[in-house]
């Protein structure tokens, strides 16, 4: 399926008609699919490279050494995590996958720093922490542009989602699917599901099995080009909009079986707000033809609720 591609430049760099358009386009594909394809992302190849490089450096340690950096009292939101611990909500079938995850930093005396533990910090991979901080914060400054366009589709305020992201709770994760050494009992590597945060941005896997589950409730496979990057709707902006925007459900399948020798690797960013955010639906998205679906709760007590449910945290 080859979703919608917007080109962010006409946003941070076109006239007011490139701008408006823009913006008309990405909202009609949220509502529509809640995927699009974004190119011009302002986030630069040659990072992109060495993210990956780093991360598939880290994934090829043994694993004793991978184990050094899973710390079961973070609920899996830094540092390492094994494969077969995260399974999709609803499911008890583990995804096959290991994981590696990245937060926010801020400085020692900051209000938010209670709520943002340290970061794992990688030895043995030269680099590495360096190349995912400077991703994260590219990441970060696209993400924001993204919601800046969608705060203006939502006729609100072009900067309200600004103070809310900046110093976020956001999470880069890096994902390795190993080689499939036996016949699996399910053509899923990862169960389906949607994601937990405001967006995510995907900047491209190394491999396909990307799929979306359509309106017509068909899955279909998702491809962008190497110069794009992938971003869905997650579930906390589904329900700040009363789901005017589409949190679509998604999974990663197993590749063909001659391919099954080959390793997968992808790198999401999970863009998530500081925990105090309201995610009390607006007033605008309700009406009578649109009732309040969701009780009032803020970004920090969703993100609990759906890390228990994942089977993260206890």
């Amino acid at each position: 399926m080859n979703i919608r591609v917007v080109d962010l430049a006409q946003f941070t760099n076109g006239d007011e008609a490139q701008k408006k358009a823009f913006v008309a386009q990405l909202g009609k594909a949220y509502e529509d699919v809640g995927f699009v394809a974004v190119k011009n992302h302002g986030i630069p190849k040659e990072l992109i490279a060495d993210l990956y490089k780093h991360v598939q450096q880290f994934f090829s340690l043994p694993l004793e050494q991978k184990r050094k950096y899973e710390i079961p009292e973070l609920a899996g939101q830094r540092g390492y995590t094994s494969f077969g611990k995260e399974h999709a909500k609803g499911s008890d079938a583990p995804d096959l996958k290991e994981f590696f995850q990245y937060g926010q930093t801020v400085p020692i005396d900051h209000p938010l720093k209670p709520e943002y533990p340290d970061n794992v910090k990688v030895k043995e991979v030269a680099g590495f922490d360096d190349t995912i901080f400077n991703s994260y914060r590219a990441f970060e400054k696209s993400g924001k542009s993204l919601l800046q366009a969608i705060a203006i589709y939502l006729s609100l305020d072009e900067n309200y989602f600004d103070n809310y992201v900046e110093q976020g709770n956001s999470i880069v994760r890096a994902i390795h699917y190993p080689p499939i050494t036996h016949e699996p009992k399910s053509a899923i590597r990862a169960e389906q599901h949607e994601d937990i945060n405001l967006i995510t941005l995907l900047v491209g896997a190394s491999a396909g099995g990307l799929e979306i589950l359509t309106k017509a409730n068909e899955w279909v496979g998702v491809t962008s080009l190497p110069d794009q990057i992938v971003v869905n709707v997650g579930d906390m902006l589904q329900r700040l909009t009363n789901n005017k925007l589409k949190s679509t459900t998604h999974r990663v399948v197993n590749p063909p079986r001659v391919l099954w020798h080959t390793s997968r690797f992808s790198i999401p960013f999970f863009l998530h707000p500081k925990s105090a955010m309201n995610l009390s639906c607006l007033a605008d998205c309700i009406d009578e033809g649109h009732p309040k679906l969701y009780q009032d709760i803020t970004a920090g007590e969703y993100l609990d609720e759906r890390l228990r449910e994942i089977g993260l945290k206890k």
